[in-house]
């Protein structure tokens, strides 16, 4: 998957960059992107909807006002401050014990993958991920010369265990990422099966496995952040673009053995964090608990919509994240643009016959709860 079929890159038989000795891999293919539409209702790309609270703004508003004093100078190079308290939420929020030793940032999750790929991955190695996932796993790889393999699920969108363990053990990839919450479906992976992928992973190569949460503050279980005691190849990714609501920040950070720290920082791009990118995220782990609250009102409000769109007469996806997954649709491309219609933007992602809802305010998914109402009384006339 390439993004989202709702993307618009212009003439799709001539690329403006057909002319340059661009490599084959990326022939072809669409930049990742959602629509960013004016309409009343958005709710297309999982962000968290809660503007952030007063007093954490103020206190953002001190710390770049205390980095910019030294912005002739350049920021932590190591981000040692930033990760010391990444480390300490980690701790606080799952219970397992994680030092600064263990802990990695980067501007967004997407640029942790990135440096895993250009560590683990590259020009020779291969990487697999069960698709439909996180459609940026694919891309990152190509963009680092990582062959992709795209790994089997079942038809509910679970991880089909055996034919990914067989997989693995064909294929011998250098990388595997698990997406759990996955996106864009929304289920969770269980603990079980997580092991038995990376068991096969280390027996095959063995390999490095990235377990990518970005989602996890919204899931009704646990993080998996304990696996990674005594498994070096295994990652956990995170970001604070969701649960902490700081998608304009750019700021995801992994869990992993020591040693994978280290390495990656043979990849990472000198001073790669600005000092106003560590002092906002400072600020913002200064107010987790109020940050938490505004998680467990989007946990709410995903499973009214859950609850709503299944009274209504639609398939979901049962969902451990802060979006829904909903079908199905003869052409979800038609629903999509007929919800659209009603002002109110969800997200096709090309999965045939489903489409996806971000978790709103109580009054946003009121609005889309009411297009897709209307939709359903259309599609039974």
């Amino acid at each position: 998957m390439e993004g989202s079929r709702e993307q618009v890159t212009g003439n799709t038989s001539m690329s403006p960059w057909d002319e340059l000795p661009v490599r084959d891999e990326l022939r072809g293919k669409s930049p990742y992107g959602a629509p960013q539409l004016d309409v009343p209702v958005r709710l297309n790309t999982n962000e968290n909807p809660y503007p952030l609270p007063e007093p954490l703004v103020e206190r953002i508003a001190e710390r770049v006002r205390e980095a910019a004093r030294d912005l002739n100078r350049y920021p932590d190079r190591d981000v040692v401050e930033l990760r010391t308290q990444l480390a300490k939420y980690l701790t606080d929020t799952s219970g397992h014990q994680v030092g600064l030793a263990n802990v990695w940032a980067a501007n967004g999750s997407n640029e942790v993958i990135q440096q895993l790929l250009q560590t683990f991955g590259g020009p020779g190695r291969t990487a697999i991920g069960f698709e439909p996932s996180y459609s940026m796993h694919a891309l990152i790889s190509r963009g680092t010369g990582t062959g992709w393999i795209s790994g089997p699920r079942n038809e509910d969108f679970t991880i089909d265990v055996e034919a990914a363990v067989q997989a693995i053990a064909s294929r011998k990839p250098d990388v595997v990422f698990i997406t759990t919450p996955n996106n864009p479906t929304g289920n969770a992976v269980p603990r079980e099966t997580v092991l038995a992928l990376y068991e096969a992973a280390q027996a095959a190569k063995p390999s490095m496995v990235v377990v990518d949460e970005a989602y996890i503050e919204f899931s009704h279980g646990d993080s998996l952040l304990p696996l990674i005691e005594g498994r070096p190849n295994l990652v956990v990714s995170r970001t604070m673009s969701k649960a902490f609501g700081a998608a304009g920040l750019r700021l995801g950070y992994l869990a992993a053995h020591p040693a994978v720290v280290d390495a990656v920082q043979l990849v990472r791009l000198p001073y790669h964090l600005s000092a106003v990118t560590q002092a906002t995220a400072l600020a913002a782990l200064e107010h987790t608990d109020t940050l938490l609250k505004y998680v467990e009102q989007l946990k709410s409000e995903r499973d009214r919509l859950v609850d709503e769109l299944r009274a209504a007469g639609y398939e979901v996806v049962e969902s451990d994240a802060n979006f829904v997954q909903f079908g199905r649709f003869e052409d979800s491309h038609i629903a999509w643009q007929k919800i659209l219609d009603q002002g109110v933007l969800v997200r096709d992602n090309g999965i045939p016959g489903w489409l996806r809802v971000s978790a709103g305010t109580p009054d946003e998914n009121d609005a889309f709860l009411d297009a897709v109402r209307e939709l359903k009384k259309e599609q039974s006339a």
